[in-house]
């Protein structure tokens, strides 16, 4: 009995057979189309109803590769992402360099032209920090006995009067800002020329003008300036504009708020002025004297006695020809002249008249008078 496969499985010509004819019909075909030009027509068809075909069959790969690619592009944007955020943060942080460069760069140049204008020379200093006392206005400055500064010296910016040199350490020195309560600084009015002193308020940043008459001329807006009566501040600075004025007629002083006009606390830079106005020298005090009690009448003036002749008693008589007020000195009785001299000597002098020799012994008492000689 013979085996025989079903139909469906049944095989006709072998493999061999069946490749070689499809391979002539496929060489004949490309023959055919080469010179004839005759199956484009043909080949656009079977594309044209094979496309969907096509496209169904391409849908998995082109789904694996979507899904691979929105990965990868997921990836890359975040990358990017995080890169142009520190590219952000970055040019942010040069930008905020830059501007503060750019307002440090103007305040230094205020600075040197109000330097230029200064009639005295100064420095430029840098601030370092705040002081450690939270209830003082003190600065601490990066110049110091190193540089030749010295305790008193003014502060000042381009706007105005900063403060006061207060302590001096070799490479810092401290400074006490004018709105501290221990600071005062002798003002007047730039307007009409009205003097006063302005001491700070401390944590407020005022100054006030203490001691004011409630009737002085003194408006909101005014500029305040300094005078200069203290040798410490050159005169002409500004120092504040007057922001409150507050006249009460039962007080016995006005109260004048003012706002500093200079950069208190916002100041990176600023200028220490090297010496202080020259003042000239104060007059010696004078002295005390004791006012003494005395007649409106001259005391007499007494002569000291000379050496030789003694001293005449206050009862004497004074010579008729000398000067009021004075006591003369009587001389010494003369002695007796001899007999020729007796006749043609004067008469004797009579109380209240002098004669000649008389008043040429009152003029040289110490004198001594001689003998005439007898006339031959």
């Amino acid at each position: 009995m013979e085996y025989s496969p079903p139909p469906l499985f049944k095989q006709g010509a072998s493999a061999r057979v069946k490749m070689t004819v499809f391979a002539c019909i496929s060489i004949a075909l490309l023959l055919v189309d080469s010179h004839m030009r005759t199956l484009a027509t043909v080949r656009q068809a079977a594309g044209t109803v094979l496309y969907p075909l096509q496209m169904a069959a391409l849908l998995p790969r082109d789904a694996l590769k979507g899904v691979g690619d929105y990965f990868s592009t997921l990836s890359a944007l975040e990358k990017q992402v995080r890169e142009l955020k520190r590219q952000q943060i970055a040019s942010a942080q040069a930008m905020q360099q830059a501007q503060l460069q750019t307002a440090e760069n103007a305040q230094l140049r205020r600075l040197m032209d109000a330097r230029e204008r200064l009639p005295v020379k100064s420095q430029l200093a840098e601030v370092l920090y705040d002081a450690r006392d939270v209830n003082s206005r003190k600065i601490i400055l990066d110049r110091g006995t190193r540089n030749d500064v010295v305790l008193g010296l003014p502060v000042i910016d381009n706007q105005g009067v900063v403060g006061q040199v207060t302590r001096v350490f070799p490479f810092t020195s401290e400074v006490t800002l004018l709105t501290d309560k221990e600071q005062a600084i002798p003002v007047q009015l730039l307007r009409n020329g009205l003097r006063s002193v302005a001491y700070g308020r401390g944590k407020s940043g005022a100054l006030e003008l203490r001691f004011t008459a409630p009737n002085a001329d003194i408006k909101v807006g005014d500029i305040v300036v300094t005078s200069g009566l203290d040798g410490v501040y050159p005169a002409g600075l500004a120092v504040a504009r007057v922001t409150q004025v507050e006249n009460s007629a039962a007080g016995s002083f006005g109260g004048v708020i003012c706002e500093p006009l200079a950069g208190i606390s916002n100041n990176t830079q600023l200028l220490i002025l090297m010496s202080t106005p020259e003042m000239p020298a104060r007059p010696p005090d004078e002295e005390q004297r004791a006012l003494k009690k005395h007649n409106n009448k001259m005391a007499p003036i007494k002569e000291a006695p000379k050496e030789g002749v003694d001293p005449q008693p206050a009862a004497a008589a004074p010579v008729a020809n000398g000067p009021p007020g004075l006591i003369p000195v009587m001389p010494p009785a003369p002695k007796p002249a001899p007999a020729a001299d007796a006749a043609t000597a004067p008469a004797a002098a009579t109380p209240g008249a002098t004669t000649a020799p008389a008043a040429a012994a009152v003029a040289a008492p110490a004198a001594t008078t001689k003998p005439k000689e007898p006339a031959r």
